[in-house]
C-alpha cells in the first residue's frame, strides 16, 4: 500500500502510472535501449518514451542543432543562384565546353555508386567539376567562361544526375551538392579571376601546374572542413575525429580526384576536348577497384556478423545482444575520438566479444557474463580470443576480445569500451524501465576498480544526446 501522505496528495487527481514494460521471448521485461527493434533513441526528459530514459544532459551543455548543415545548404544555394543570375546577365560563353564539362559531370553523377559509405561515391563528377573551374585554355586558346558559369553548369549538371538520387527519398545526396557547389566555387573564384585578368600570363610549364596543384590543395581542405562539419551536425560526433577522417580520406580516393582535376585541365588547355575521355579512364578504373573492395568488405562483415550471431542461435546470449554491443560501443567510441579504423576493429570485436561463450559446457543464465567472478570472466575472453583468431578474422580483433576481461588500466581502448558497453547492456536489459539509469549509476559506482571512469562518462554522454538515434540491432 501507498504511504498515507501520498494517498492524501493523490486525491482528486489522476495517478500517473508507470506504462507497463514490454516482454520480450524470454519473460524479462525490454525497454527501448535493449529492444531488438528499437531505434535506440535516447529521450528528450526524463519523462520520455516509457520513462526509460532520464536525462542525463550535463547542466550547461549546448544540445547538438543542425545549424551548421543549414548553414551551408543556404551558402551553397545562395551561391548557385548568384551565379545563376551572373551567368545569365553576361550570358553563356564557350558553349562546347560547357556542355563538354557540364556532360561529364551528369554521367559521373548518374554512375554514382548508391549505398556505399565512402567519402566521394562519385569521383568523376567530383574530378569533372575541379578540372572545369581551373580551366584556362582549350587547345592553346584562352578560355572565357569565368566562375560564374563554371558554379552555374557544374551546379546544373550536377543537379541534373542527382535526380533519380533524389527521387528515391537519398537527403544525404543534398547535402553532397551543396558540399561540390561550395568547393567548385571556392577553385573558381581563387583560379578564373586570375586568369581572365592576365595574371597567369607569365606563369608556363612546372610553375603553372605547381599553381595549379596548390588550389587543388586548398580546395580539398576546404571539401574535408566541409563534410566533417556536416557529419558533425548530423550526428554530434565530435568534430575533431571526423576531420581527421575526412583528411586521411584525401590520401585515397581524395588524391586520386585531385590528381585527375589537374590532369584533365592541363590536358584541354594543351590538345583540346578530346583529352576528356582519356584522362577520364583511370579514374572509371579506379571506381571500379573500389566498388569491388566495398563488396568484399561488405561480405568479411557480414561473415562476422554471422559469427556473432552463433551464440545467440546456440542459446548463449539474448537475440541482439552483440549487435546492440557493437552499435553502442561504435558511438562511444566516436565520442572517445577513435579513427575510422580503430572504429571497425571496435565494431567487430563488439560483434563478437561472447564467443567464447560456445566453448562452455554449461551455459551463463542469460549470458550475463558482468556477475561472473573475474576469473571466470578471462577465462571465456581467452577462449574466445582464441575462437576469433582460428577464424581468420584480423590479429587486432582477437586483441580486444581477449583482453576485455583485464584490469582496465590494463586494457587498450577499444577493450575499455567493449567491457563497460557490454555491462551496461547486460545491467540495463535485466533492469526493467528504469535499468539504463540503474545500470550508469552501478557503472559510476565500479570505475574505482572495474570499469575506465572516462568510457562510462562517455557513455552516459552518447545516452543523453539528443541527435543520436543508433539503427535497430538484431
Amino acid at each position: 500500500m501507498a504511504p498515507r501522505g501520498d494517498r492524501r496528495r493523490s486525491r482528486g487527481r489522476p495517478v500517473r502510472r508507470a506504462p507497463s514494460a514490454r516482454r520480450g521471448p524470454d519473460g524479462r521485461p525490454e525497454h527501448p535501449m535493449t529492444s531488438p527493434d528499437s531505434s535506440l533513441a535516447p529521450a528528450r526528459t526524463a519523462a520520455g518514451p516509457a520513462g526509460a530514459f532520464p536525462d542525463l544532459r550535463e547542466p550547461g551543455r549546448i544540445p547538438t542543432v543542425p545549424a551548421v548543415l543549414a548553414g551551408i545548404r543556404t551558402a551553397a544555394l545562395l551561391l548557385a543562384l548568384g551565379c545563376l543570375a551572373g551567368t545569365l546577365w553576361e550570358g553563356l560563353a564557350d558553349r562546347r565546353i560547357a556542355l563538354a564539362f557540364g556532360g561529364l559531370v551528369a554521367v559521373g553523377e548518374l554512375s554514382r555508386r548508391t549505398g556505399a559509405e565512402v567519402r566521394e561515391d562519385a569521383p568523376l563528377a567530383a574530378a569533372a567539376g575541379l578540372a572545369y573551374a581551373l580551366l584556362g585554355a582549350d587547345g592553346g586558346a584562352a578560355t572565357h567562361d569565368g566562375a560564374f558559369q563554371v558554379v552555374t553548369v557544374v551546379c546544373a549538371a550536377s543537379l541534373l544526375g542527382s535526380v533519380s538520387h533524389i527521387a528515391d527519398g537519398r537527403r544525404p545526396t543534398l547535402d553532397r551538392l551543396a558540399r561540390r557547389a561550395l568547393t567548385v566555387g571556392f577553385a573558381a573564384v581563387c583560379f578564373q579571376p586570375l586568369y581572365s585578368r592576365g595574371v597567369l600570363k607569365h606563369w608556363s610549364g612546372p610553375a603553372y601546374a605547381l599553381l595549379l596543384i596548390a588550389l587543388l590543395v586548398l580546395t580539398a581542405l576546404c571539401d574535408a572542413v566541409l563534410a566533417a562539419a556536416q557529419a558533425r551536425s548530423r550526428t554530434g560526433w565530435p568534430f575533431g575525429p571526423l576531420l581527421r577522417d575526412e583528411l586521411r580520406g584525401l590520401l585515397g580516393i581524395g588524391s586520386a580526384v585531385c590528381a585527375t582535376g589537374a590532369v584533365m585541365a592541363l590536358a584541354v588547355a594543351v590538345v583540346g576536348l578530346w583529352a576528356l575521355p582519356v584522362f577520364c579512364l583511370p579514374l572509371l578504373l579506379t571506381q571500379l577497384a573500389l566498388r569491388r573492395y566495398a563488396a568484399v568488405r561488405a561480405t568479411y562483415r557480414q561473415t562476422i556478423a554471422s559469427l556473432a550471431r552463433a551464440t545467440e542461435i546456440a542459446g548463449y546470449t539474448p537475440a541482439g545482444h552483440a549487435r546492440r554491443v557493437a552499435v553502442l560501443s561504435q558511438a562511444v567510441g566516436r565520442d572517445l575520438g577513435l579513427s575510422g579504423a580503430e572504429l571497425t576493429v571496435l565494431e567487430y570485436a563488439a560483434l563478437m566479444h561472447d564467443i567464447g561463450q560456445l566453448s562452455l559446457v554449461d551455459p551463463v543464465p542469460a549470458g550475463a557474463t558482468a556477475v561472473l567472478p573475474p576469473a571466470e570472466q578471462r577465462r571465456i575472453a581467452l577462449l574466445g580470443g582464441a575462437v576469433v583468431r582460428q577464424t581468420g578474422v584480423a590479429g587486432a580483433v582477437a586483441v580486444v576480445v581477449e583482453r576485455q576481461a583485464d584490469p582496465y588500466r590494463e586494457q587498450p581502448l577499444a577493450a575499455r569500451i567493449v567491457r563497460v558497453v557490454n555491462a551496461y547492456e547486460e545491467k540495463a536489459r535485466d533492469s526493467g524501465p528504469g535499468g539504463p539509469l540503474t545500470a550508469l549509476e552501478e557503472l559510476r559506482l565500479a570505475t574505482a576498480g572495474d570499469y575506465a571512469p572516462e568510457v562510462v562518462e562517455s557513455l552516459a554522454r552518447v545516452l543523453s544526446r539528443d541527435c543520436l538515434t543508433l539503427r535497430a540491432a538484431g
